[in-house]
């Protein structure tokens, strides 16, 4: 049985203007199935706030590095709004308690499976954005989220190679395979092109002066488009 949102509300320090939009980020497709013509389901507040996230997450990032470059900038937004992020954030703030489920995925395990932890944070965020505008969600980003992602600096944001492994196998794609595809310089000064697959299919492509970082780069790309292809 999900909480009263009017808990989370007091628990976020936010009031919502339209409690219907907030209802709807926490409505579960499987709740709207067994209550047909009661509720809405967050699918497309979900699309709405992968949007609004990451224009946020791109702007904080601009602000505050200014001396980073435009590659550099975009795999720290991927390591931000990646899925498992998103679940981090959703279960600090115990966002599973509140979500409407169908009595089925109730009793599946529903609130704590990531993805669909995920969905909630980014419908969330669309609802915020639709009831108080783009500034709210900066402001609450400010003091809710972007403190707790100090550690994007630190070397394991950088590990792209275990976040793609870790996303893989969430959401089982298939098998990942790393392949050297060009090797230049001499023996003091090389340098190295990777291509990393999925089933066969080519998901991205890096580059470095060791094979290990090349991987890294090409995993950083995969990252990226799977998040963007859902």
């Amino acid at each position: 049985m999900h909480r009263d949102l009017r808990e989370l509300e007091q628990k976020l320090d936010i009031r919502f203007k339209d409690r219907r939009l907030l209802i709807q980020a926490f409505t579960h497709s499987s709740y709207v199935n067994e209550n047909r013509g009661k509720a809405m389901h967050n699918e497309r507040l979900e699309f709405l706030g992968d949007a609004v996230l990451e224009l946020c997450v791109s702007d904080y990032l601009y602000q505050r590095y200014p001396k980073r470059s435009e590659g550099e900038l975009t795999k720290l937004r991927a390591s931000i709004v990646c899925e498992p992020s998103l679940v981090e954030f959703a279960n600090s703030l115990e966002f599973g308690l509140y979500v409407r489920l169908g009595k089925g995925e109730e009793i599946t395990g529903g609130r704590s499976r990531p993805a669909l932890l995920a969905d909630v944070f980014e419908a969330f965020i669309g609802a915020l954005y639709l009831d108080q505008g783009i500034a709210a969600v900066k402001a609450w980003l400010d003091r809710v989220v972007f403190p707790n992602i100090a550690h994007i600096e630190q070397p394991q944001f950088s590990d792209y190679k275990t976040r793609l492994q870790e996303y893989v196998q969430q959401h089982t794609l298939g098998e990942l395979e790393y392949r050297i595809v060009d090797e230049q310089g001499p023996a003091h000064d090389k340098f190295f092109v990777s291509e990393v697959y999925m089933n066969g299919l080519n998901l991205g492509r890096g580059s470095g002066r060791t094979k290990k970082e090349a991987e890294q780069q090409a995993a950083a790309e995969a990252l990226t488009v799977l998040m963007h292809k859902g």
